[in-house]
């Protein structure tokens, strides 16, 4: 964990003890084999340094704290004694500070590369040429360790290679060691840039300028210009799981609060994220989803038979029903005719309407059109319903001029498929004449979401 004072002197970075290193090279970046190389420059005994290695390896070194112009750490030895290491460095004055920030701004790719904790090649060869040394040389590491011994022993070298490790993830931590952490460089960087956005930094006299502090500073043409080469290229497409994770257990020792159902709610959440699964899967493939999502703009009731599709307990099925004031049958003909289309589909069933005398006209020409002359069935209208004579079916004409197909259950008329434009291919299903119920159904599921 990273904590960051107020200011430079109060600044600490404390970095819990990693694992053991278990084989391959102590460090990856260019800028952790820098370090690396100063120690082995600096170390006088190559024994100690092999020695410390191998305490680091071991996992020896325990949470590293690192300040300006320091780094500490307790390390133990091979027998269990712990000693308190320091590593110090020589932290830069206020005038190389200035000299390296205004560097950085010079280039966007300076600044892009800090941020995204990588160290440019070029910012140290840069900031060298103008007389900072960021990355230590010989004799720039110079120990401190309760052993007492005068020069680098395996617990300082132990802590450089913790450093180095470090180093690897966060470049942020060496410019800590000179003088200043992440926050104080970030907000230099911005103030320096805002500055030049401006034409310059304001004198501390002069009046703030019209629109000042009314939103962030812009970045100038060149410096956007300049991030072309650093910024990485666009992710891949995530490829979603096969289905929606598991919701968690709300089984626990605890007592719900009163009126909290936890199989209620372990429930919702499982529907829950299977709709958001779907959603991510259509997006992901290219098809738009209905805006709102699957259950948008539904009402309680339509959202209630919407959950019954999904083929919930026997236990939730019928608190759906009883809530929603339905029969279990009632409810079983509400989901068979969501599957069929959704919430249009469930208006069918439950709602009637009376065509108007333009809709009832196109209605008739659809029928007269749908078979040839001398075949069309005897059909009795009420209201946008026609009941073929002596067949147990029945068309629903729709508000948006579809023919949805019904078929006598019992004393009622239950959904028997899906919508068709064709009277006649719709009155087919009715009958049976077309595909099964079982077949059509079939295919329909999960298509109750899907609003035709």
């Amino acid at each position: 964990m990273s904590e960051y004072g107020t200011g430079h002197e109060a600044e600490e970075l404390t970095i819990a003890a990693p694992p053991p290193v278990r084989g391959g090279a102590f460090t990856r970046t260019w800028w952790g084999r820098a370090w690396l190389k100063a120690l082995e420059d600096t170390a006088l005994d190559g024994r100690q340094v092999k020695a410390g290695r191998a305490h680091a390896r071991a996992g020896a070194v325990g949470a590293v704290s690192v300040r300006p112009g320091r780094i500490t750490a307790v390390v133990q030895d091979r027998d269990g004694t712990a000693y308190r290491s320091d590593v110090l460095v020589r932290t830069l004055t206020d005038e190389e500070w200035d000299r390296l920030l205004d560097l950085a701004v010079d280039s966007a790719g300076h600044i892009a590369a800090l941020l995204d904790h990588e160290m440019p090649p070029h910012l140290v060869e840069d900031a060298a040429a103008v007389g900072v040394e960021l990355l230590p040389g010989i004799g720039d590491l110079e120990p401190e360790c309760g052993c007492e011994a005068w020069d680098h022993c395996p617990h300082t070298v132990a802590l450089c290679h913790q450093m180095a490790r470090i180093l690897d993830e966060d470049p942020f931590a060496l410019l800590l060691m000179r003088g200043r952490g992440q926050r104080a460089v970030v907000d230099a960087l911005q103030e320096r840039s805002a500055a030049r956005a401006g034409g310059g930094a304001p004198s501390p006299d002069a009046p703030p300028a019209a629109g000042a502090g009314d939103g962030p500073a812009g970045v100038s043409a060149a410096e956007a210009y300049a991030l072309r080469d650093i910024l990485p290229p666009l992710p891949a497409v995530p490829v979603p799981e096969a289905g929606p994770g598991e919701p968690p257990s709300l089984d626990t020792e605890t007592d719900p609060e009163p009126g909290v159902e936890p199989a209620a709610l372990e429930f919702l959440a499982a529907d829950t994220a299977a709709r958001a699964h779907r959603l991510l899967t259509e997006l992901l493939a290219g098809r738009a989803a209905p805006a709102g999502g699957p259950a948008g703009d539904l009402t309680v009731a339509e959202d209630a038979v919407r959950l019954a599709a999904g083929g919930p307990p026997a236990w939730v099925a019928a608190r759906l029903a009883s809530r929603t004031g339905r029969s279990r049958a009632g409810l079983d003909a509400a989901t068979r005719a969501w599957r069929w289309g959704g919430a249009a589909a469930l208006a069918v069933l439950e709602e009637s309407w009376t065509p108007d005398e333009e809709a009832l006209a196109r209605a008739a020409a659809r029928l007269a059109d749908a078979w040839e002359d001398g075949e069309r069935p005897e059909l009795s209208r009420s209201g946008a319903r026609w009941t073929a004579a002596g067949a147990r079916a029945q068309l629903r004409l729709g508000e948006d001029g579809r023919w949805w197909p019904y078929r006598r259950d019992g004393d009622g008329w239950s959904p028997a498929g899906p919508a068709d434009r064709d009277p006649a291919a719709a009155l087919s299903t009715a009958t049976g004449e077309g595909e099964s119920e079982s077949q059509v159904e079939g295919e329909g599921e999960g298509e109750g979401e899907r609003k035709e």
